[in-house]
């Protein structure tokens, strides 16, 4: 059965449509794939000489076991956003007189061929066979390898298991994410270490093999939940999409903008109700850890903002850069229907920006927290926020006037680089260097809390602005919207 479903995906891709395109997207990431497994081969091989290297006078076992709890918390954050679902490759069997069961069973093999599965095992087992063999014995050596293909394992599930859990539960992922967050503020601040416990429980293994058999059991008991809620729900995304479920079309805190609130209703359905769009507001949640790379005390108390403009626009504002950047291709399958409507222009604009306005307010409001490490954080990010809902929304809405590629939103964000023109890769220079050509003159000229209040002001100042901005953009789109409807055409 596995084999028959195999050759049935194997005759689908051949006779695809794009297959030409998708052929050319496949040989790309197949160089990049290939290089990453060379990389990993290589540090994999030469770790104890890196180690060495990089860490004079560290322990090398004491480096090696820390690192290794790091690696699979970052590397599931990566997971969630690059990993792909495999619902799609069984969705034609439903209607079918075939087992759930081998359904179920054929979606967790398949997604145990990824990338993610092979790249800890060509970084960890090289060394662990090299190192732990001759230090601990062959038995010990056996039982961390163990421990660590069962990290492996547990990953995958878990992370599919949680995408999953957020496409029907949208309250499951914000609570997923807000854990995430309070688990890196805790590492931050030193309450929590993963790096200590990485090496507590890495070093029992060594020196009490048995202990490793926990890792099996904790993959075993993920992969068994994973299953369980396949069986209950399998390809909620799907049904929920056949079924076209009817949902409220209020939104009472949206009533006091009136027809703008409607339009923005609209939005918000369209975004919750599609994968890819849902997947690409997910990925702009993980940006929000961006704060623990780059707030450090040092640059706080040197007053060095120039290294902290980037980070914090980017969080405050990568709704409107990711969201936005493919503006308006979102609406690309009802472009036609939008230009024979009754539509305005104006109000159409002004919903964009009230939901840019909104997603940019919410982002600001969670990465506040990083004003417990120091209060110039609030500032610097209050003034990046001024600046995104007042210039960064403009800029973005602009560039979407020159926008004529259109998307399938029904299909995730990660490693899909349909929409994705010059026009999109271009704006986001003058999203990230517009900051710093006010931030930096004044700076210089005065001291860096100017600047960081210029950066303030020029947000204010195109805010107080916004109506002539949208008939500035109403003008651009007016201009071009037969050109972006042909654009949207050409599928």
């Amino acid at each position: 059965m596995y084999a028959t479903f195999l050759a049935h995906q194997w005759m689908s891709f051949w006779r695809s449509k794009g297959k030409g395109g998708t052929i050319a997207t496949q040989l790309i990431m197949g160089f990049i794939i290939l290089y990453l497994v060379l990389v990993s081969i290589f540090i994999g091989y030469n770790m104890e000489h890196i180690i060495e290297e990089m860490l004079p006078g560290k322990d090398v076992m004491l480096v090696f076991n820390g690192m290794i709890l790091y690696y699979f918390t970052i590397e599931f954050l990566m997971r969630l956003q690059l990993q792909e679902l495999p619902t799609l490759a069984v969705q034609p069997y439903l209607h079918l007189n075939i087992p759930k069961s081998k359904l179920i069973s054929f979606l967790n093999i398949t997604a145990l061929f990824s990338v993610f599965n092979l790249l800890p095992l060509l970084l960890f087992f090289p060394f662990s066979i090299l190192k732990i063999n001759s230090d601990f014995g062959a038995f010990a050596c056996i039982m961390y390898l163990l421990a660590i293909m069962s990290l492996v394992i547990f990953n995958n599930y878990a992370a599919l298991y949680f995408k999953r859990l957020t496409i029907g539960n949208l309250k499951a992922g914000i609570l997923g994410s807000v854990f995430l967050v309070a688990v890196g503020l805790l590492e931050y601040f030193k309450v929590f270490s993963i790096a200590s416990l990485s090496n507590h429980v890495f070093h029992v293994i060594t020196t009490t093999p048995p202990v490793a058999t926990i890792f099996p059991v904790a993959a075993v008991i993920m992969l068994t939940i994973n299953t369980r809620f396949l069986k209950r729900n399998l390809y909620l995304e799907e049904l929920q999409s056949a079924k076209q479920k009817k949902s409220s079309t209020d939104y009472p805190f949206l009533d006091r903008f009136g027809e703008t609130g409607v339009y923005l209703a609209l939005e918000i359905k369209l975004i919750l109700r599609n994968k890819r769009s849902r997947s690409t507001l997910t990925k702009g949640l993980l940006f929000i850890f961006y704060g623990l790379l780059f707030y450090k005390q040092e640059t706080l108390d040197a007053n060095k903002f120039w290294s902290l403009i980037f980070p914090a626009t980017f969080m405050t504002g990568n709704m409107i850069m990711l969201y936005g950047q493919f503006m308006f291709g979102w609406q690309s399958a009802e472009f036609d229907g939008l230009l024979t409507s009754k539509l305005n222009i104006k109000t159409f604009f002004k919903a964009k920006f009230l939901l840019f306005t909104i997603g940019s307010t919410l982002l600001t409001a969670a990465v506040s927290i990083y004003g417990l490490i120091s209060w110039k954080i609030l500032i610097l990010q209050f003034a990046v926020y001024c600046y995104n809902i007042g210039v960064t929304s403009v800029i973005t809405l602009y560039f979407a006037t020159r926008n004529y590629k259109a998307l399938d939103l029904s299909k995730g964000s990660a490693m899909n680089w349909q929409g994705i023109t010059a026009s999109t890769m271009l704006q986001t220079i003058p999203l990230m260097l517009s900051p710093y050509l006010i931030y930096l003159p004044i700076s210089l000229i005065s001291n860096p809390y100017w600047g960081i209040a210029g950066v303030a002001i020029t947000g204010l100042a195109g805010l107080l602005t916004r109506n002539f901005w949208i008939n500035f953009l109403t003008k651009e789109f007016q201009e071009r919207k037969y050109k972006i409807a042909e654009g949207f055409r050409q599928k």
